[in-house]
């Protein structure tokens, strides 16, 4: 007879309750019927049309960083204490000229990332990087 009602108790236990399943999938039925005609509704938006735009030429800075750290700018070799004041002085410039960045593969990550941090401190809204051989 105890193992009668052991039997009884096992074939109860290992039924699975669906309830809060089919609350589940009723719930999330319900959702979607709301949100499926508002995601399905246009909406009217007067978005500007691309029309042709004249290419605007921007006067370009080149700023080399050689092997050895040295740094020109546009040739000539700019000391390290006078690239902030080169910066900013060429940053003022109306219309501001893209400032090029050619760093050599094997000059310092240092000597990059100061010329990098003088460029944005300086304003410059311009700036591409390259990588020289």
């Amino acid at each position: 007879m105890a193992f009668a009602a052991a039997a009884e108790r096992a074939s109860a236990v290992s039924d699975i309750n669906v309830t809060p399943l089919v609350d589940v999938m009723l719930v999330l039925l319900i959702i979607f019927m709301v949100t499926a005609p508002i995601l399905s509704r246009e909406l009217p938006f007067d978005l500007p049309q691309k029309g042709p735009t004249p290419p605007i030429d921007v006067e370009h800075l080149q700023l080399a960083i050689d092997a050895d750290g040295v740094i020109r700018l546009d040739g000539r070799v700019l000391p390290p204490a006078l690239l902030d004041a080169s910066l900013r002085l060429e940053a003022l410039r109306s219309p501001q000229p893209e400032l090029q960045i050619d760093a050599a593969g094997e000059a310092g990550y240092q000597a990059f990332t100061t010329v990098l941090a003088a460029a944005r401190n300086a304003g410059l809204a311009r700036i591409s990087l390259r990588a020289v051989e």
